[in-house]
């Protein structure tokens, strides 16, 4: 293990973020804040197993080819965090334990172990300021242009989680605004492909709506956050299916 200094990312990491076709023509704009499991070569393990860096304490396994597959079918822009969530999760305020956990369900994470005021705000900076400034310009770029954006972030989440069942298999959520929530709630009613519930298996209590909050609320933009039960999205076939689902309720959401 490599402990956690200022330096985060070297310049064999690359940039945070990812941006995938930048000038999609649909509002909808989607975001993807634990597409990816990768570390920062500077943190070695972090002094977790294998096991853990492949399980969903580190990303959300499957999210980023949904959103992709959304991203394809409705021609919309995407914005995924290229580096896992457990080094800065990108949607939680730096303010949040949650951002930079010591421990994630059954796991304690020995790299992010008592850090340091410096530690965190290195680990801020290099992650979750250029993340959420990149999402920022997009909105003013298409804003500029005359375009409208609805915020749309894709995760996903684990069947059992603290050893309990989830049998939700599709999540719905929403903050205070909870239009466009509404209008997809309805047309997963209308084509009930999968157990879809409205703020499961978190809600906005849990603290998940941070950027729903800070991109859709705070710029009057309508917004919702989807969630995934991973089982469902392992392999191609089910990603693809996901995504074709999902694209179809956002298409039948935009109409209404």
């Amino acid at each position: 293990m490599v402990l956690a200094g200022p330096k985060i990312l070297s310049e064999a990491d690359g940039d945070c973020v990812g941006i995938e076709r930048v000038r999609g023509q649909s509002p909808v704009l989607l975001i993807c804040e634990h597409a990816s499991n990768a570390l920062p070569a500077h943190f070695g393990d972090l002094g977790l197993p294998s096991e853990a860096l492949a399980s969903h304490i580190a990303w959300d396994p499957g999210a980023l080819a949904v959103a992709r597959g959304i991203s394809e079918g409705l021609d919309a822009t995407l914005v995924h965090q290229r580096f896992s969530r457990l080094i800065y999760d990108c949607n939680r305020p730096p303010s949040s334990p949650g951002a930079m956990p010591e421990t994630s369900e059954i796991y304690a994470i020995p790299g992010n172990k008592e850090l340091t005021a410096e530690e965190r705000l290195a680990r801020t900076d290099a992650l979750y300021v250029p993340f959420h400034d990149a999402i920022r310009g997009l909105i003013r770029d298409r804003r500029a242009r005359g375009q409208d954006s609805i915020i749309v972030t894709i995760h996903s989440f684990t069947p059992v989680y603290h050893g309990r069942e989830r049998p939700v298999e599709l999540g719905i959520l929403h903050d205070e605004d909870s239009r466009f929530a509404d209008l997809m709630l309805k047309a997963a009613a209308e084509a009930p492909l999968y157990r879809t519930e409205r703020n499961q298996p978190y809600g906005p209590e849990d603290g998940v709506t941070h950027t729903l909050i800070l991109h859709g609320l705070s710029n009057g933009l309508r917004n919702v956050m989807i969630e995934v039960r991973n089982d469902l999205i392992v392999d191609d076939g089910g990603q693809r299916v996901m995504a074709d689902y999902l694209k179809r309720l956002l298409e039948q959401s935009l109409s209404a």
